[in-house]
């Protein structure tokens, strides 16, 4: 969201807008910036924070209720120091970190937490605005990297953007019903997407980046990714819009007005600066991944030493493709162990035959791994399959007794549709771990992917 209001405002670049849209963005005050902060290094990294706060205009807009400031979304925008290449970094949620103290809303300082949900930090305070520099001061702790600017967007705002933008492209993997936004519903409700392309604003597309229920195992791992792909959506409409006077105001308005900032982005011309800095990335040089992650009970560890890797290529500014590997063939990955090339060349499709949740992403990343290229994750028609088998079509039989290596038991079976694949069974979800280090190897996106590829996860 960070992102669209960047390439609004490089869109409304003209000083006249400036000068009429000052007055909108709201800033946050730094005092509760930590005065122990990493060293600057090369490149840009801007937190993008969406808080779905209750309060004000945002109470007709959610799903819950209160008024205190949550963070649902967070990622973390790299820009490279060539200006030429972006990568944003999506941290779960729930992911179990170490929160330094923060300041409180009567200039006290809290305690440090050990081993809580990342999102906790910006609940600091309990206020309805949410305590940003509390979520930048947690991050800046986990990976080393100093965050140059926090960017803020609200429910409101949000949906005032997509609308004034004409709305954004995006792309449903099922049909979607109301009980899948609310799972207390007693009843499945109405269709609110259907599957396939289409294109959402206002509250449509604010339904659309909550949603989490319903698709793959309904976690928030699967809601990020399809996050990703709406900004990917977001940033492709902006680039489309160029200089288009019928909505430039509009659009403008509506992204200021969404904003609470650090400092030194608080007015428009110093939006328009940093704006002006990603004018010359390409689509394809915009890339999506999440921070190495696996499952721990019902919350998610960061998994190390493969995290540390990625803050590292982060802070020496190497680049990373949509993978999360650095673009150096040399190099160690950044998300996940070195690819073998067993798999090289063989393109599969994973589905989840069981009742266990992310199994499908397991496998997924262990084929990845391996240097398969996995078209696609999803649940089987039925969660009752004992047996792992192979499906593999005419003249296909070689690479599928390839991919079978990698699933002991596994049974192949000869169809007529072309492909190869796993549909895997109760057999790998007993020998596969509830949290192996494999699952760090969630492929991500470039801004320029299918809006309809890996849309999921399990």
């Amino acid at each position: 969201m960070g992102v669209l209001s960047a390439g609004v405002l490089l869109v409304a670049g003209a000083g006249w807008v400036c000068a009429r849209l000052g007055g909108n963005i709201a800033t946050f005050g730094a005092g509760g910036v930590s005065g122990d902060r990493p060293t600057s290094a090369a490149g840009q990294n801007v937190l993008v924070i969406g808080s779905d706060s209750r309060a004000g205009g945002n109470r007709s807009l959610g799903g819950g209720t209160g008024a205190v400031g949550r963070s649902d979304t967070t990622l973390l925008l790299h820009v490279y120091a060539d200006q030429r290449h972006a990568v944003g970094v999506s941290v779960p949620r729930d992911a179990l970190v170490d929160i330094p103290p923060c300041r409180l809303p009567d200039g006290r300082w809290s305690a440090p937490q050990q081993s809580v949900m990342f999102n906790s930090a910006f609940a600091v305070g309990l206020t309805a605005s949410g305590n940003p520099a509390c979520t930048q001061n947690t991050l800046e702790k986990l990976t080393g990297l100093r965050v140059d600017h926090t960017v803020v967007v609200e429910f409101e705002g949000f949906a005032a953007m997509t609308s004034a933008l004409g709305g954004v492209p995006v792309c449903v993997p099922i049909d979607v019903y109301e009980k899948d936004l609310n799972p207390n519903r007693a009843s499945r409700g109405r269709l609110l997407f259907r599957k396939g392309p289409q294109t959402v604003s206002g509250q449509k597309a604010l339904d659309y980046v909550r949603l989490r229920h319903g698709i793959g195992d309904g976690s928030d791992i699967g809601r990020m990714k399809r996050q990703q792909a709406f900004l990917a959506g977001l940033i492709k409409k902006v680039k489309a819009q160029g200089f288009n006077p019928a909505t430039l105001l509009s659009l403008a308005d509506a992204a200021t007005r969404s904003l609470t900032v650090d400092p030194g982005l608080g007015s428009a011309h110093k939006l328009l600066a940093f704006a002006l800095s990603m004018k010359d990335i390409n689509l394809h040089d915009i890339t999506f991944v999440t921070a190495p992650w696996r499952y721990q009970s019902t919350r998610v560890a960061l998994v190390h030493p493969a995290v540390d890797a990625l803050w590292t290529a982060l802070r020496t500014d190497h680049r990373l493709d949509s993978n999360g590997y650095e673009t150096d063939d040399k190099a160690p990955s950044a998300a996940g162990p070195a690819r073998s090339a067993a798999g090289a060349g063989i393109n599969v499709a994973v589905y989840n035959g069981t009742t266990t949740p992310g199994l499908a992403s397991r496998a997924a990343a262990t084929l990845k791994t391996s240097g398969f290229t996995v078209t696609g994750t999803a649940n089987a028609r039925t969660p009752d399959h004992t047996t792992t088998v192979i499906e593999y079509g005419p003249g296909a039989r070689p690479q599928a007794t390839t991919v079978a290596r990698l699933f002991a038991e596994s049974r192949l079976r000869a169809v007529s549709r072309s492909g190869l694949t796993v549909i895997l069974g109760r057999d790998y979800a007993r020998r596969s771990p509830p949290t192996p280090a494999a699952e760090i190897g969630d492929r991500g996106r470039s801004a320029d992917d299918n809006p309809c590829s890996n849309l999921s996860y399990g």
